[in-house]
């Protein structure tokens, strides 16, 4: 760190009401900040959206008794005339003018200064300011208005970065946001229910977190955005395209505040089998683990979460992992052993129709295998591959190129051969006779005349004995209408 550049830490209220940052690294105040926005600066871009984003963040740091909530950092550029220009954290800072303006604070002298005459100011500011004034107002009792102005004031802060070389400014921020990587979702996620576990010791959290980061991120994201998601729209009967930053909150779950009676339900259940695990009944008993997940229903915010992404994590493993003496579910299976073969693993309709298959086991296990499956649930679970392996493999046989739009519309219902939601059909199954039953009903044969995928040499094997042609499990299992065709 260069000389010129000055590190320091100052609340809200100190920097936008009294003009000064609160101390920097000797504990000392800075007084007399003329904060301004330079020229060169963009325009005000915040919507209505991100302010009540921003204040309900406060209020849940409020509501949590959090005695210091950051929000953010301040890079300064004190020039020789004395005046602080902002060369990053101009967003917030006029937030939370308008936020204190908005709960009846005393003026704030950085929001008399004149700015560039574009659309984003000329309209955000004034728009931002009615939507915190409506919330403001809405606070019927003056003294949690008070409560909230005194938070907002002294509890949250700013980290201050101030340097007297423009270019070391620019410097700064540059790095900063290079070195600042894109947070996916499940990162997002991650900090969310981070903050929902500040009941548990350092200790603790600092265990769990080890435990996430253990595990290998891309797999970890891909497990989020390409099964997860997508599960929960399916069963629901939705399309899925994409999880992002507009979605997560599918996966925020409950939190300790919600009391609803469906809240009180599913963390009573959790709560249950929690402590039915962490007892000696299944050791005494000989009783299988309580599993406190199912994909179609809410999870509980906090740590359960990241048992959540940890359960589901090892069972996908597990799935698609085909080795003869590994994992419990998917092992020496002959239609994967085909499947997994490299000409099926290659293009996007490949990988595409190989998700539907996976999903839809992960979906089934989920709902009907105990941890620790007996002969019978594995024998069930074999001829529920079969069925899987048809519905998803119809798809790509019926179609020269399988796209994620053509995957969609075939989940969703479309006019070839096995097209229907087959997620909603497991989900409202009670057990896995009926399921059984139900896909004999609906899963159909393909007629040979609707294949766009080549036939010939089904017979082909390698040298380990695995089929070359997956349309060879189609026949075998007596799903091709006029087995004798080539």
């Amino acid at each position: 760190m260069t000389k010129s550049l000055e590190l320091a830490i100052t609340k809200i209220g100190d920097l936008l009401l009294h003009n000064k940052i609160t101390q920097n690294k000797d504990d000392k105040a800075i007084p007399e900040i003329n904060l301004v926005i330079p020229n060169y600066q963009r325009p005000y871009k915040w919507t209505g959206k991100n302010v009540i984003q921003l204040l309900d963040d406060i209020f849940y740091a409020k509501n949590e008794n959090k005695e210091t909530y950051r929000v953010g950092t301040l890079i300064l550029h004190h020039d020789k005339d004395g005046k602080y220009n902002i060369v990053d954290g101009q967003q917030r800072t006029i937030t939370f003018s308008l936020l204190l303006k908005a709960l009846g604070a005393d003026p704030i002298s950085f929001l008399g200064q004149s700015l560039t005459n574009n659309p984003h100011n000329t309209h955000n500011i004034p728009n931002n300011f009615r939507t915190l004034k409506r919330r403001a107002d809405n606070i019927v009792d003056d003294k949690d208005k008070r409560e909230l102005l005194d938070y907002i004031k002294n509890n949250c802060e700013l980290i201050v970065v101030i340097t007297e070389d423009i270019s070391e400014a620019f410097q700064f921020f540059d790095s900063q946001n290079a070195r600042g990587k894109k947070l996916y979702p499940h990162d997002l996620l991650k900090a969310y229910h981070l903050r929902e576990m500040n009941d548990l010791d350092v200790a603790e959290t600092e265990k769990v977190v080890k435990s996430w980061e253990d595990l290998n991120q891309k797999e970890l994201s891909a497990l989020f955005s390409d099964y997860l998601y997508r599960v929960k729209e399916w069963t629901k009967g939705n399309k899925a395209w994409e999880l992002n930053e507009h979605n997560i909150h599918k996966f925020k779950g409950i939190t300790r505040q919600d009391n609803f009676p469906y809240a009180q339900f599913y963390k009573g259940a959790f709560a249950y089998a929690d402590t039915v695990n962490h007892s000696t009944m299944p050791f005494v008993s000989g009783i299988r683990n309580f599993k406190p997940f199912q994909l179609d229903t809410p999870i509980v915010a906090g740590k359960p979460f990241f048992d959540f992404a940890k359960h589901y994590y090892e069972i996908l493993k597990d799935i698609q992992n085909n080795d003869k003496y590994e994992g419990y579910f998917i092992n020496d299976n002959s239609i994967v052993k085909t499947l997994d073969l490299r000409k099926y693993k290659n293009g996007v309709g490949n990988r595409i129709t190989r998700l539907l298959f996976d999903t839809a086991i992960l979906l089934y296990v989920d709902r009907f295998c105990p941890e620790r499956p007996a002969k019978i649930d594995l024998e069930m679970l074999d001829q529920f591959v079969v069925f899987a392996f048809v519905w998803a493999y119809s798809l790509r046989a019926q179609y020269h190129n399988v796209g994620w739009q053509s995957a969609q519309n075939y989940i969703m219902g479309n006019d070839i051969t096995n097209s229907f939601n087959i997620f909603k059909i497991i989900t409202e199954a009670d057990s896995p006779v009926s399921l059984l039953s139900a896909l004999s009903d609906t899963v159909n044969p393909l007629p040979s005349d609707s294949i766009a995928a080549k036939k010939d040499h089904l017979e082909d094997q390698n040298e380990e004995g695995v089929y070359q042609n997956y349309l060879y499990y189609f026949k075998k299992n007596k799903f091709w209408e006029g087995e004798n065709d080539n």
